[in-house]
């Protein structure tokens, strides 16, 4: 499974405004809406929701908000980078500055731990990391977040 694979049409938001998760967590679940067919208020409540269980933050900056709907037909992914990092809760204490957000049907539970298994493995490269931070525009983030996983990290 890759990543471009997962990647929703036009799901790469190169500098998203966001002073806080929940404002960073709504910008996202608007837009995964567009692509997942479920509304962006109902993605954005399962969103905090999901953060009440445990931050999302996986650290080294990297945040990977996740929850599952049964009506939904397939895995969407969407990627933003921050323009500014934000406090995230995560294990390091460090503020979060790129954010994957996987919203998965119910039933494929194998093929989502699969999707989030794919961007931790990606994201342990801190090579790729930087490339990431330091992509000028979102063309080079798009042909980094779609390389085949021998490429990409």
């Amino acid at each position: 499974m890759e990543l471009g694979d997962l990647l929703a049409p036009d799901g790469i938001v190169q500098r998203l405004k966001a002073e806080n998760k929940k404002q960073a967590l709504e910008a996202l679940a608007a837009k995964a809406a567009k692509h997942a067919g479920i509304d962006a208020v109902e993605i954005y409540n399962a969103l905090l929701q999901r953060e009440r269980l445990g931050s999302t933050g996986l650290g080294k900056g990297i945040a990977v908000p996740h929850v599952k709907f049964r009506d939904l037909k397939s895995i969407v992914c969407v990627f933003a980078r921050l323009e500014q990092p934000i406090e995230f809760e995560s294990p390091d204490g460090e503020p979060v500055d790129l954010l994957f957000l996987l919203i998965s049907p119910e039933a494929a539970s194998g093929d989502h731990l699969k999707a989030f298994a794919r961007i931790a493995r990606l994201l342990r490269e801190q090579s790729y990391l930087e490339r990431l931070r330091s992509a000028p525009d979102t063309a080079a983030l798009t042909s980094l977040l779609t390389a085949p996983a021998s490429h990409a990290a």
